[in-house]
């Protein structure tokens, strides 16, 4: 191969080279992983019939630290009521991983026995830093009907 073939061909493969890099998703792009966490319909329903139940709790901003449930609570309710109990109280479903795995299951919003005000807003928050948009429009949502439950129930 004469100098000029080989000019020729250092050209083409960093131009393919660079062609590839353009059109490919880099590891842990935000578009991948917003396309594959989506809005779990079913928790959204059932959040909202907790609410109108009155299974809520009107805790502050800050609390969900200390409010969430703890990883054992987690098993010990997967293990008595199975995931499909365990998805409905959380706002997102990411679809790249297996039904029956916690990490498919983003955005609690509960303790499996109160919605907390304070769970909506930690999903409402960390939905819209990770341009989770449906996620975060229902959060708020939710946080709406919360304040009309307590604005109905403190009128009483």
């Amino acid at each position: 191969m004469n100098l000029k073939t080989k000019g020729i061909a250092t050209v083409f493969f960093a131009a393919v080279f660079a062609f590839f890099c353009v059109i490919s998703p880099a590891p842990g792009n935000d578009q991948e992983s917003t396309n594959a966490v989506k809005l779990n319909i079913g928790a959204i329903e059932y959040a909202k019939d907790l609410i109108k139940q009155g299974y809520v709790v009107a805790d502050g901003r800050g609390a969900w630290s200390e409010h969430h449930p703890s990883a054992v609570a987690e098993n010990e309710f997967i293990r008595l009521h199975g995931f499909g109990e365990y998805a409905k109280w959380h706002l997102g479903i990411d679809h790249r991983y297996a039904e029956n795995t916690k990490q498919r299951y983003k955005f609690p919003y509960g303790d499996f026995k109160n919605i907390h005000r304070c769970g909506v807003l930690a999903a409402q928050s960390r939905a819209g830093q990770h341009k989770y948009h449906e996620i975060e429009n229902a959060a708020a949502q939710l946080k709406t009907v919360i304040a009309i439950r307590m604005e109905a129930h403190a009128q009483r």
